[in-house]
């Protein structure tokens, strides 16, 4: 029975953990769990942190109209996406995210992206601990400062490079401070699908196809 209580109170603590930390998260340069885990294995693993407003400010335009159109208005879940979600699944379309950019911090901040096959069983667990995360992280942390972690902790290349200073340098040779309106578009396009980065094309290449 102690041991019981015990790992009841060690779950507890573990789930509390992030609720406490996140205030903390208005400053500093957070690392995501998949950084850490890299790290912790070995695996390669780059990062250098880059300011909100030493980005070129096409970056984050790009990236909230294109992932999350409704950021500066939902608090942190966007019911109305979700909603229109689960009623094209019903309807027989293919299945497409809703997850808004504060769902994807609090999932790259304190949890799991679950691997292969396993994503159909494991995901819905973890949307039951994203969800109230998401809504503590808008509720503590200013908008600006979700979307610059979010933009320096998401995996952009196909070699351990995050954020958004790493996936510019990988994929154009040069800083995020200096993108310009088409390449931050082909950059924010990637943010969620970066095992494209994997292709044997740049992204400089890609953006000539897609913006010619």
């Amino acid at each position: 029975m102690r041991i019981v209580k015990t790992l009841l109170l060690i779950l507890l603590v573990a789930l509390l953990v992030p609720y406490v930390i996140t205030p903390f998260y208005r400053t500093g340069h957070p690392v995501s769990t998949l950084m850490a885990w890299r790290k912790l294995t070995g695996a390669p693993m780059s990062r250098q942190w880059i300011d909100l407003a030493v980005m070129s400010p096409y970056l984050p335009r790009s990236v909230v109209a294109s992932e999350d159109a409704h950021f500066c208005k939902h608090h942190g879940i966007d019911f109305g996406a979700l909603r229109e979600a689960m009623q094209d699944a019903q309807d027989g379309e293919a299945l497409r995210g809703a997850s808004t950019i504060t769902q994807q911090v609090a999932k790259n901040l304190f949890l799991w992206q679950a691997p292969g096959a396993l994503h159909r069983v494991l995901d819905p667990i973890r949307k039951l601990f994203e969800f109230p995360l998401a809504i503590w992280i808008d509720l503590v942390l200013p908008k600006q400062r979700i979307l610059e972690i979010y933009l320096n902790i998401a995996e952009m290349g196909p070699s351990g490079q995050f954020g958004a200073e790493a996936g510019s340098a990988y994929a154009f040779g040069h800083s995020a401070a200096t993108l310009s309106p088409r390449e931050a578009a082909t950059l924010a396009s990637m943010y969620r699908r970066s095992s494209l980065l994997a292709c044997p094309l740049r992204l400089s290449a890609l953006a000539n196809i897609w913006f010619a």
